[in-house]
């Protein structure tokens, strides 16, 4: 009788895994799995990981490089990262890329404002600098919704430039807020429960208006009149979802999620067909958490009624569309302990052994990319439902299992997986005490 030797999953992972040396060739295979894809979402198992950070910049390198990519869209606030778009496309002092992050002052300004953004930035632009006058330059957007006042600043000041008239009737309408000061939450809470006015009818009209004098404004001066309109125009699309997204807050999560995420998936729609339709035929590069670009449909999160980025794109762009998620097992991670909290560095404790980051652990490979679309004993076997780490801007490892952890297919949530085994804390700009000092002990939790 023959013995049938079972072979560890674990095992047969690491025999098609493909290692990430440092080498210049690591992404070749998985920029030919790209192809020619024109979004590809590039995620994060956490907002305060050096390594997420670091590789998605020498993915987007290669993109742009060799690829042809054009845009980069990121989990921030549109006016926030337009400062930046500006900046890399060659509008402003080169040497500015530390004033190009200035916008990023909301909580947690650490996303945005750390050395390896600021590398890659700098990068941008020095790439955009050496092209030939006439190709376009790879632009810096972001998708976000949270900056109701300051996009609404930003049409205000659009409108007294090429139409003072309707710039004093913006004032007017956004003047609704002004009772609230920078509270946006406040502002929700007093509209949802009848406590405000809604200010729902005069952000619609703002845009409404807006979108009506479109070909008068967008056509004045070319090319740079249409994208300082189009610029004008997502602010007032951003501040009337805004709108809706802070009194929805108080209607339930899933609906404040799905209106985030819809907004943000409408915004990279629009991005792409205002620079295709300007520039030609536009490729983009999303920089967002693995929980927004994953395909909700493979997790819990779907289950409960949640979609998100990742879906909405693939059933869009079924065929032109790279979903690839990032994963860590132990290590160090910037976040807080609170909400508005100031940016602490963290341990991160070993993953739990039920979760695919446990699974990767065991593989012995101390970083490697992993193809989920190729058919066989792996594919099938990650198929079986596990637990998956979400650290977001707050990690509390006392809670983790019931915080930071949910079931996931990861086959059907990603096209491909990058694994950084032992990971290290992103560095803010700016630097407090608190996270300098902040790093537990080899021991925690048992030596805390």
């Amino acid at each position: 009788m023959s013995l049938v030797v079972s072979i560890p999953l674990s095992h047969a992972i690491r025999v098609v895994a493909r290692p990430i040396t440092g080498a210049t060739t690591d992404y070749d295979e998985l920029l030919d799995f790209i192809g020619d894809a024109r979004f590809v979402l590039l995620g994060e198992a956490s907002h305060g990981t050096h390594e997420f950070y670091r590789e998605r910049a020498l993915i987007t390198r290669r993109l742009i490089r060799d690829k042809e990519f054009t845009a980069v869209a990121v989990e921030a606030d549109w006016p926030d990262a337009y400062r930046v778009n500006r900046h890399v496309r060659g509008e402003g002092d080169a040497a500015a890329s530390l004033g190009a992050l200035s916008g990023f002052r909301r909580f947690p300004a650490w996303m945005w404002r750390n050395t390896d953004v600021l590398e890659f930035i700098e990068w941008l632009r020095s790439h955009n600098d050496s092209q030939p006058a006439s190709a376009p330059r790879t632009g810096f957007y972001g998708l976000d919704l949270y900056s109701l006042h300051s996009s609404a600043d930003a049409v205000i000041r659009y409108l007294d430039k090429v139409d003072p008239e309707a710039a004093r009737r913006a004032r007017y309408r956004y003047s609704c807020f002004e009772h609230f000061g920078e509270d946006t939450q406040a502002y929700g809470y007093a509209a949802t429960f009848g406590m405000s006015a809604s200010c729902e009818s005069e952000v619609v009209n703002q845009l409404i208006e807006l979108q009506r004098r479109a070909a008068e404004y967008a056509n004045r001066d070319g090319l740079v009149a249409a994208d300082e309109f189009f610029f004008a125009e997502q602010n007032a699309r951003l501040v009337k979802n805004a709108e809706e997204y802070y009194r929805s807050m108080f209607q339930g999560s899933i609906s404040s999620w799905n209106l985030r995420d819809r907004h943000m998936a409408e915004t990279l729609e629009l991005l792409a067909g205002h620079l295709s339709r300007h520039y030609g035929t536009t490729k983009i590069v999303v920089w967002e958490h693995n929980s927004h670009l994953g395909d909700a449909r493979a997790t819990e999160m779907g289950e409960r009624g949640e979609l998100n980025v990742g879906q909405l794109v693939r059933e869009r762009h079924e065929h032109d569309s790279r979903l690839i998620g990032f994963s860590t097992y132990t290590g160090t991670v910037t976040a807080a302990s609170d909400w508005d909290g100031p940016a602490e560095r963290k341990r991160v404790r070993p993953a739990l052994p039920e979760s695919y980051e446990a699974l990767f652990h065991e593989v012995g490979l101390p970083q490697f990319l992993l193809l989920l679309q190729e058919r066989g004993r792996v594919r099938d076997e990650l198929e079986d439902p596990r637990l998956e780490r979400a650290i977001g801007v707050i990690y509390r490892p006392e809670t983790e299992r019931l915080s930071h952890y949910f079931r996931a297919r990861i086959p059907d949530q990603f096209d491909a997986v990058l694994h950084f085994d032992e990971t290290r804390a992103v560095e803010p700009l700016e630097r407090t005490s608190m996270w300098t000092k902040g790093e537990p002990p080899e021991t925690y939790p048992s030596g805390v």
